[in-house]
């Protein structure tokens, strides 16, 4: 590993410190190292990208911003955790809209990071101590994100092996909970 993944690795582990999953069972750092693991599965290689999958969260969840990460690790890592932040500063509905519309916008590194959280959601789902309504509206959402990245999967699938297994995991999930699969 170069210096500047070890480094997103430890950043993201120090920021997320206290952060649990799943009602306070799982800590947070476990689904970063999820993340990065799914993107390693499925033939990605680029420290950078992987960088910017360790700090996916980075900006939405702790008081890291774009200028530090950007300082820290560069541009293309801190533009690629940026397209997958969520601006706490617009009400719910608008900050909803506004990031699928980045994720749309967003190039392919960062649909696949996308891709990887997604399928890194659910895995633990089954799990989570959530009633099986709030399981569902979760994976409603997710569908929704996975649904605005989906044409350029499909564009990149034949070159990404690894995405339609990634599809195949998440769609055993969603009709687990008697949903609609996503087709790519």
């Amino acid at each position: 590993m170069t210096q500047n993944l070890t480094a997103a690795e430890s950043f993201a582990r120090e920021k997320h410190n206290r952060m649990m999953l799943n009602g306070g069972i799982t800590p947070y750092f476990y689904h970063l190292q999820g993340v990065v693991n799914r993107l390693k599965n499925i033939g990605i290689s680029d420290e950078e990208v992987l960088a910017a999958a360790w700090l996916h969260d980075i900006i939405e969840y702790t008081d890291t911003t774009f200028d530090e990460i950007d300082s820290r690790f560069g541009s293309r890592i801190a533009v690629l955790v940026l397209s997958l932040s969520k601006d706490k500063n617009l009400p719910k509905e608008q900050r909803e809209k506004q990031y699928v519309k980045q994720l749309i916008e967003s190039p392919l590194e960062s649909k696949l990071i996308k891709l990887c959280e997604i399928s890194s959601n659910f895995k633990d789902l089954k799990s989570a101590p959530w009633s099986r309504t709030k399981k569902i509206k979760m994976i409603r959402r997710e569908i929704h994100y996975l649904n605005a990245i989906k044409p350029i999967l499909i564009e990149n699938k034949s070159q990404i092996l690894g995405i339609q297994g990634m599809i195949d995991g998440i769609n055993e999930v969603i009709r687990s909970y008697s949903q609609k699969s996503v087709n790519i």
